[in-house]
């Protein structure tokens, strides 16, 4: 007889308090993309993300219900960026720069917004001007990043082990 059995769908894992994060998405390209992204968000707790551009979420995909989460869209990011900065939010971007900072090692902070970049332009010049810090994934191999739901799922799953309750 097997120690393990399987046990789908079982409770949720309790936050003691709402998780700090957003997400922030460039235009993407893929519904795909985002249905993912929004599906991952859902698991880890996160209750907003706001967007820009056409994208349109895939029920099917993303396996959650309208309620399950706030999708805030907007016409351009900058805007979005600095009223986000005034409510008290740090500013990270997920893409690969200059003086970025490797995900491994980064430390976020409780009260972050995620900043993701579109799938082949990544984040736009005015964007990356306005964030405070950028975090990137090493990658070891071809090709040279990793999708932009992959590489968000791995950011959302640094943040929930830093601040596992919440």
């Amino acid at each position: 007889m097997s120690r393990f059995s399987h046990q789908r769908h079982k409770d949720l894992s309790p936050l003691a308090v709402p998780r700090e994060l957003l997400i922030v998405c460039s235009p993407l390209r893929s519904n795909v993309n985002f249905s993912r992204i929004i599906r991952t968000a859902c698991c880890s707790g996160v209750r907003r993300v706001l967007t820009c551009g056409k994208t349109k979420l895939d029920p099917e995909i993303a396996r959650v219900e309208a309620t399950d989460i706030a999708i805030e869209p907007h016409r351009t990011l900058p805007p979005v960026m600095l009223r986000l900065r005034q409510e008290g939010y740090q500013l990270v971007g997920l893409e690969q720069t200059t003086n970025s900072e490797s995900l491994y090692s980064f430390r976020f902070e409780r009260r972050t917004a995620l900043v993701i970049g579109n799938e082949r332009l990544g984040l736009a010049d005015d964007v990356l001007a306005m964030l405070d810090r950028v975090v990137e994934i090493p990658v070891y191999g071809l090709p040279f990043s990793y999708n932009v739901a992959t590489a968000t799922a791995m950011a959302l799953y640094e943040y929930c082990r830093q601040f596992p309750s919440g």
